[in-house]
């Protein structure tokens, strides 16, 4: 990677929740048909609130309101971490196809602090 920032597809951070929410699509395909509106949905849904709203916020005119949407990446994240303990609970994926997905959402989790507290300096 190009050390330039020239829009949000190059920053680590929106490229690694991007992966994230790819792996959390692929993954889900294997849950029942009765989870399409349940489980299946709110993972899809939470994984790919985190890449769209590292996206709007770097779009943003304040660095304030750039803070406010990683913020909501980082809530989207913990969901996203919840929802894959519970269907690991419930039956839905085995540990060892959970673990891979919940280590990557700890690395996307330290990135976004990282960006957060580094913005916060700026400002």
């Amino acid at each position: 990677m190009s050390d330039v920032i020239r829009s949000y597809r190059d920053l680590e951070v929106w490229q690694l929740g991007l992966a994230l929410a790819k792996d959390c699509y692929l993954r889900t395909r294997g849950f029942p048909k009765e989870e399409m509106f349940g489980m299946t949905s709110q993972i899809r849904r939470a994984a790919a609130s985190i890449p769209a709203n590292i996206a709007e916020g770097y779009g943003r005119d304040s660095t304030g309101e750039y803070v406010q949407f990683l913020r909501i990446a980082q809530g989207s994240l913990k969901e996203l971490e919840t929802h894959w303990i519970l269907a690991g609970e419930v039956g839905l994926a085995r540990t060892e196809d959970i673990e891979p997905l919940l280590q990557k959402c700890d690395r996307l989790g330290r990135m976004l602090r990282s960006l957060i507290r580094s913005l916060q300096r700026k400002q």
